[in-house]
């Protein structure tokens, strides 16, 4: 199912796809075994090779038999003796960096490359702004904060908002809960009660100048919320690299997870946590936490020790419904008839959810028409330059380098 959403979400936002495979290593302090990972691999690569059967569109991981690939160390030594490519076409040169960098002693081999793709955030939210833009049936009230919700009778909801200081009415006979980590508000308004948790959590952004080589992203096998969790290493243009670790000190917080109460359908995140939300980092704390983050990826990539704070974090909170925290995927829940409640936890769920809550609106007449097939046609609105420049306009007024606006190569 993330798959067929994943290429979904590819094929919507061409735009901000990062073109670049990721590998997988397993360090010699983790329990696991990479061979693990080929039952899952085979069957996804089978699921990618019947949805290409089914529309050959969703070719958009690069060729099938090129799903996956594995590297034992001999592969990597020989490697390590290459040239890095400034523009690599085959795994093998994707690969060079990773073998020419990464400390080979401390991994179990063979590594895994796979065909999984960056998603750019700027360039998605970018992209989404300039189809909404293009959209004549769409209103769409910024700087807005929803106050009440009340029923009218079992089909109309209205709804009280503040909007310039002033307070306005109006009323709907569909409501689509979207509030991300703040869903819960809404759902206390209409009274209705859920469990849920809400996770803050951060990346960090650096800077290396001595890569100057394209890099695959590489994640580094962890048991979160250890100390040996998960690292992954993103690259972006321009020498960028963004920083996962997943342990207390880095990406995860103590109290950073929260689940909802008896009394309220919203997990109630500590005051800090809404501080850096609402408000912004303190210098201090992006310093301590992003060379903390940098420490834990060199253990794995020595050279990288060098590398500098480039920005504030990317950061924010994370809704997981549920009592699971370890449920990382969801659908659209239809809490009443008219009321959807929609909570992202992967971006490649959105467009699976939309078409379930237009599938709702035909039952309920609604609207009296809705084709699946004219999903992708959405996108060709809009063109590359355009999202290059709304990219870089959204980076730049929440203070991240240009760069970050940037992929080094789309699926077009």
């Amino acid at each position: 199912r993330l798959l067929k959403e994943s290429i979904e979400l590819l094929r919507f936002y061409p735009y901000a796809v990062d073109v670049r495979p990721t590998v997988i290593a397993t360090p010699l302090s983790d329990t696991g075994n990479p061979l693990d990972l080929l039952p899952r691999l085979k069957m996804l690569q089978e699921e990618y090779i019947s949805l290409i059967e089914n529309d050959a569109n969703n070719e958009v991981l690069g060729k099938p038999e090129e799903y996956f690939h594995l590297f034992e160390r001999e592969d990597l030594e020989y490697l390590a003796t290459l040239q890095e490519q400034q523009n690599p076409k085959t795994p093998q040169e994707w690969m060079i960096p990773v073998a020419k960098n990464v400390a080979l002693d401390k991994l179990k081999f063979p590594l895994v490359m796979v065909q999984e793709y960056g998603l750019n955030i700027f360039r998605i939210s970018a992209s989404a702004t300039l189809l909404l833009e293009r959209m004549k049936n769409v209103t769409l009230h910024l700087q807005t904060t929803v106050k009440k919700i009340t029923r009218d009778g079992d089909e109309r909801f209205t709804l009280m908002y503040e909007k310039e200081g002033h307070i306005q009415r109006e009323s709907f006979d569909f409501l689509i809960n979207a509030a991300g980590f703040r869903s819960g508000e809404i759902d206390d308004m209409l009274g209705i009660h859920t469990h849920r948790l809400v996770e803050f959590k951060a990346a960090y952004v650096t800077k290396c100048y001595k890569y100057d080589a394209l890099w695959p992203e590489v994640i580094f096998h962890g048991k979160r919320g250890t100390p040996q969790g998960m690292a992954q290493f993103t690259p972006y243009p321009d020498g960028y690299f963004q920083l996962h670790g997943m342990t207390k000190d880095i990406t995860l917080f103590d109290g950073g997870l929260v689940k909802s109460s008896p009394l309220s359908a919203q997990p109630k995140l500590d005051a800090k946590f809404i501080q850096k939300i609402d408000k912004g980092w303190h210098f201090s704390s992006v310093q301590q936490r992003t060379q903390t983050a940098i420490e834990y990826l060199a253990q794995y990539i020595p050279a990288f020790k060098d590398a500098k704070v480039a920005s504030k974090p990317l950061y924010g909170a994370q809704q997981i419904p549920g009592r699971d925290a370890d449920l990382r995927a969801s659908e659209v829940a239809f809490v009443e008839e008219r009321y959807a409640r929609c909570e992202t936890v992967k971006a490649s769920s959105v467009i699976t959810m939309a078409e379930a809550i237009a599938k709702r609106l035909q039952k309920l007449r609604i609207i009296h028409h809705f084709d699946t097939r004219k999903t992708f046609e959405t996108s060709k609105q809009i063109n590359k330059q355009d999202v290059d420049a709304k990219a870089q306009e959204m980076a730049q007024l929440r203070e991240y380098p240009l760069s970050l606006a940037f992929v080094n190569k789309d699926i077009n």
